[in-house]
């Protein structure tokens, strides 16, 4: 089980369901994933997970992804949007009461695969597809080296497990897909509220800065923290 190449890995999954989910970020692993996987079953299921609902440049990806592929991608809110909500990570003080009531549940990540299995009619025990290389951390190396590409009990699998930079670059070239704009504006993907995604949001998609402080309020103190000091 722990030998499995990546190829071997989607076999294997193939024999156990006939579908499958696909955890998808819009990065380039989960876009490798995607095509890694998409001609072993009859349907590929993927679905986003957003920290800010509606953010424009997300949307222009998702929709994009949605026609190259010819599959819609399921939206649902990210744990950590409940987490730092329930929080009141960024919240002014006038805020908190009507987060309190809101009662938001504190979800995770199965809760997610299990609610994407009811919306699309598939069994409880489908495995979801993600992005995860072996290359991308010594932490993940480790972790796949001694639970194998497949994680039975969690329901997920890593089909590119395996893959280097190179095979990233020579099958995004082979397939003609684009990267998201997420690489442009950061360096890599959209996965925070930190000054690396707050500057370029401010600086490169105002709109989006804007909707950020919708939801984050204060969220601005990072970046009026960051241009005090300059």
């Amino acid at each position: 089980d722990m030998t499995m190449t990546g190829a071997e890995t989607i076999a294997r999954v193939r024999e156990h369901q006939s579908e499958t989910l696909l955890a998808f970020s819009t990065g380039k692993d989960a876009i490798a994933a995607w095509l890694a996987i998409r001609d072993s079953f009859e349907a590929v299921h993927p679905y986003y997970l957003y920290l800010v609902p509606g953010l424009e440049f997300v949307e222009e990806s998702l929709a994009y992804y949605e026609q190259f592929f010819g599959v819609e991608v399921v939206r649902l809110p990210h744990p950590s949007l409940h987490r730092w909500l329930n929080n009141y990570t960024f919240q002014p003080p006038e805020r908190c009461l009507v987060i309190e009531q809101a009662g938001l549940p504190n979800h995770d990540y199965s809760h997610i695969r299990q609610a994407v299995c009811k919306m699309r009619s598939l069994k409880d025990d489908c495995l979801v597809a993600d992005g995860v290389r072996a290359a991308d951390s010594p932490m993940r190396r480790v972790a796949i080296k001694t639970h194998g590409p497949i994680t039975w009990g969690q329901h997920k699998y890593h089909p590119v497990w395996d893959w280097k930079k190179a095979d990233l670059i020579e099958c995004f070239k082979k397939h003609n897909v684009k990267l998201p704009i997420d690489y442009r504006l950061f360096g890599r993907t959209f996965d925070g509220l930190d000054l690396r995604f707050l500057l370029p949001l401010k600086k490169h998609r105002p709109a989006d800065y804007r909707k950020v402080l919708d939801w984050f309020p204060l969220a601005d103190l990072e970046v009026f923290r960051w241009e005090a000091a300059q």
